[in-house]
């Protein structure tokens, strides 16, 4: 069984200072999962090696403190400037520093993009956007700021949603966008926990979401 890993945070000059916190396993990372709201999620990270799950980093970036430039950044729909600059600094600034900073450089199949609520409507645009990039997209709880395209891209990554019965606005939210891959063709699971937005079922449900993505 492997020991806990480390915490480790760096700021960056993105919007004025903006802080990266990566969970690095104690073993040699078999899986990366980038992910929005970062100083959330990354501490997650520990669950995964307590599952005994192959090891794997994670790369949480900090959400901005007002939640409106949050939901900016996070869907494309409302600020199209500021999201694509967001996406920028999330796809390649974050992504080339953990390769060079932890020398970890993994395919497809083996990198997720992970969001919760907001973060997962991000990580949803994300993997639509980059699928040579993220393999699997985890989203629990997605907002309705955005929605399945109505032309969905050839290429779709593996997604896994989750959303909580006590939640009907995100649950409709997550079984729209799981009906729609499936439509265009994706893998896909769809799974409803009992819970209301905010619960632990997020957390809980992570280990889940690393067992089923491919690699684990």
């Amino acid at each position: 069984m492997s020991t806990a890993g480390e915490m480790i945070t760096e700021t960056f000059d993105y919007d004025g200072g903006r802080q990266v916190t990566v969970y690095l396993p104690a073993d040699r990372p078999q899986a990366i999962v980038f992910a929005g709201d970062g100083e959330l999620i990354a501490p997650w990270g520990a669950d995964l090696e307590a599952a005994d799950l192959p090891a794997t980093l994670i790369a949480g970036v900090h959400r901005p403190a007002d939640e409106t430039l949050r939901l900016h950044e996070y869907s494309p729909g409302f600020d199209p400037r500021r999201f694509s600059a967001h996406e920028r600094f999330f796809v390649d600034e974050v992504g080339a520093w953990v390769r060079s900073r932890f020398g970890v450089t993994l395919p497809a199949e083996r990198t997720a993009v992970c969001g919760v609520s907001a973060g997962a409507e991000l990580a949803l645009a994300l993997g639509l956007r980059h699928p040579d990039v993220y393999g699997t997209i985890w989203c629990a709880s997605p907002g309705g700021g955005y929605r399945p395209p109505v032309t969905m891209p050839n290429s779709l990554p593996r997604t896994y949603l989750v959303a909580g019965t006590l939640e009907p606005f995100f649950l409709e939210n997550a079984t729209r966008w799981a009906d729609a891959l499936r439509a265009a063709g994706a893998e896909v699971m769809l799974t409803e926990r009992i819970g209301s937005h905010g619960d632990p079922f997020w957390r809980e449900e992570f280990p889940l979401m690393a067992a089923w993505t491919p690699g684990r």
